[in-house]
């Protein structure tokens, strides 16, 4: 059983939040999740890389001196690879990095990221974070008050808040996401993670992003064969 601090909007210790971490991820595989952040980060690649090669290297194709007599090694065109200004012998092409793996396994290596974060002790819990209009210098205080200022940190939200969200764009290194946009990559990168009472409840009784999308797509699909 792991014991939280719960903090308020101006970044002060309120009470304790208890959450056993086996309730989320009966166990940690670092391989799962090794595996689940490689996969966010190809996806996340451009793959707009591209080199010219022999065949598309400007200039005349024709054969740069006769084979005999010139004393000098045997040459053919000016595009070949070994010359300066030639082209690539293996010419980079763009391509799509991206993959998945498969959606039961995404699911658990957030949540493993997430139970991983708690026996580390860094998530702290906040009783709640309402704002009626964006204020940045609020987000500011309460990161400084906890001691977190110049420190990557998380702020997870029961529902998307874009009062909340405004107010911390301009901060560096703090990133504003609602329960259901969390993975394993952005829960694992940053220093801390603020989660709001109500979010780690949605996150304790296994609500997470995946299964909602899991029967969203379900339910698509069972729509489309019936339109069939």
């Amino acid at each position: 059983m792991a014991t939280l601090p719960i903090y308020n909007s101006s970044g002060k210790e309120v009470g304790k939040y208890e959450i056993d971490p086996t309730e989320i991820a009966p166990s940690i595989n670092k391989q799962l999740l090794h595996d689940v952040v490689v996969m966010y980060q190809a996806s996340a690649r451009q793959g707009t890389h591209k080199t010219k090669s022999r065949a598309e290297v400007a200039g005349n194709k024709k054969k740069m001196y006769r084979q005999k007599g010139t004393g000098n090694a045997r040459a053919g065109s000016r595009a070949s690879n070994i010359r300066r200004g030639g082209g690539h012998a293996f010419a980079r092409r763009n391509r799509d990095y991206s993959y998945r793996l498969p959606r039961k396994a995404v699911r658990m290596a957030t949540r493993m990221a997430i139970a991983g974060k708690i026996q580390d002790e860094q998530v702290i819990v906040l009783d709640s974070l309402t704002m009626d209009a964006p204020k940045t210098s609020a987000i500011a205080n309460m990161l400084k008050t906890m001691g977190l200022e110049g420190k990557s940190t998380l702020i997870a939200t029961a529902e998307h808040s874009p009062m909340v969200h405004k107010s911390a764009r301009n901060v560096q290194q703090v990133d504003v996401l609602p329960v259901s946009d969390l993975n394993a990559l952005v829960v694992l990168k940053p220093h801390r993670v603020l989660v709001t009472k109500d979010a780690m409840d949605q996150i304790k009784s296994g609500a997470t992003p995946s299964k909602k999308t899991e029967a969203a797509d379900k339910a698509s699909a069972k729509a489309k064969k019936v339109e069939a």
